[in-house]
C-alpha cells in the first residue's frame, strides 16, 4: 500500500469515528432534552420529535442527493468524504437506538437544560472543525454552501447559515410547545437552547478550522529597511521579506517589509517601529501558517 492510499484510508476511518461521535452526541444530549441544533439536522430533529420520523432516515434523504450533486458538479473528494460521514452517522444513530444508554444519557428533565446544550454544542463544534480539516462535512448546509460557492463565489455564506439557523430557532418555538393540556403552551427555552448551541458549535468549529498556528502579519512601509530588518532578526528571531515600492502620491521610492510574528510579539515589534521616523505599518491576523522554515539561531 502506497503512502497516498494509506492516508486516504486513515482519513476515511477518522471521518467514520467523528460521525459516530456525532450520532452519540445526538442520542445522549440533544434528543433527550427537546431542542433543535443547527442547520438541516435541526430540522430533522424537529421532524422526529413531532412526527416520529427518524433523524437517520431524514439525514439520508437530504444528504445523499446533495452528495451526488456535489460529486457531479464540484469537488468529488469532498462529496465522497461527506457521504461517508452522513451514512456512518445515520447507521450509528439507528443502531444506538437498540442499545441501553440510560447510564450515559444526560436528561435534564427541563431543569438546567443549558448544561447538556453546552456539552452538545462543544462536541459538535469539535467534530465539525476536525471534519473540515479532513476535507469532509456533516452534509446539509455545508454542501449547499459549497455548491453555491462554485457558482456564486461573491456571495456571503454566513448569511445563508444564519438564515437557516434563525428559521430552525423560530420553528422550535412552535414545534416544542407543550400540548399535553389540550392547548399549546409555548416556551422560549428551545429557542434559547438552539441559539446557544449554534453559537458554541460555530465558534469552536471556526477556531479548530483556523488551526493552532495563528499569527500576525505586519506590513511595514519605511525608509529604514536595513535597520528594521536587523532589529527583527536580533530581537524577535524572525526574518522578513523586503521589496521596493513607489508612493502613489509622493512618487518616491520606499521599502515594504512583510513580517509574520507570534501574537505575543506584537508590542515588541511596535516598540521597534516607534524608533524610526517616516515609517508606517498595519497589522493583519493570520489564521494559519504553512511551511517548515528554519529558525534563525545565534552563534
Amino acid at each position: 500500500m502506497n503512502r497516498t492510499a494509506f492516508k486516504d484510508i486513515s482519513r476515511c476511518l477518522a471521518v467514520c469515528v467523528l460521525a459516530s461521535l456525532m450520532a452519540m452526541n445526538y442520542r445522549l444530549f440533544i434528543i433527550p432534552n427537546h431542542f433543535a441544533p443547527a442547520g438541516i439536522n435541526g430540522i430533522a430533529t424537529m421532524v422526529q420529535y413531532r412526527f416520529g420520523f427518524s433523524i437517520a432516515y431524514m439525514s439520508l434523504l437530504i444528504n445523499v442527493p446533495l452528495c451526488i450533486i456535489s460529486y457531479v458538479s464540484s469537488d468529488r473528494r469532498f462529496a465522497v468524504m461527506s457521504l461517508i460521514f452522513c451514512v456512518t452517522y445515520s447507521g450509528v444513530f439507528l443502531l444506538s437506538g437498540r442499545w441501553d444508554l440510560s447510564a450515559f444519557v444526560y436528561d435534564a428533565h427541563g431543569i438546567d437544560t443549558v448544561y447538556p446544550c453546552l456539552i452538545a454544542g462543544t462536541a459538535s463544534g469539535a467534530i465539525l472543525g476536525l471534519c473540515f480539516r479532513l476535507g469532509a462535512s456533516s452534509g446539509g448546509t455545508d454542501i449547499i454552501s459549497r455548491l453555491i460557492n462554485r457558482k456564486r463565489p461573491e456571495m456571503n455564506f454566513f448569511w445563508i447559515s444564519f438564515t437557516l439557523n434563525a428559521v430552525v430557532a423560530a420553528a422550535s418555538f412552535f414545534v416544542y410547545a407543550d400540548t399535553s393540556s389540550g392547548s399549546a403552551v409555548y416556551d422560549y427555552k428551545p429557542v434559547c437552547l438552539c441559539l446557544i448551541y449554534c453559537f458554541v458549535s460555530s465558534f469552536l468549529a471556526n477556531r479548530i478550522m483556523s488551526g493552532n498556528r495563528m499569527a500576525c502579519q505586519f506590513t511595514i512601509i519605511t525608509e529604514h529597511p536595513l535597520e528594521i530588518e536587523h532589529d527583527i532578526i536580533e530581537r524577535l528571531h524572525h526574518s522578513a521579506t523586503c521589496f521596493k515600492a513607489t508612493g502613489a502620491y509622493s512618487e518616491q521610492d520606499r521599502s515594504v517589509i512583510l513580517c509574520v510574528i507570534n501574537r505575543g510579539q506584537i508590542m515588541e515589534l511596535k516598540d521597534i517601529l516607534s524608533k524610526y521616523d517616516r515609517t508606517f505599518s498595519y497589522v493583519e491576523t493570520v489564521t494559519d501558517t504553512i511551511g517548515n522554515f528554519k529558525r534563525i539561531r545565534h552563534h
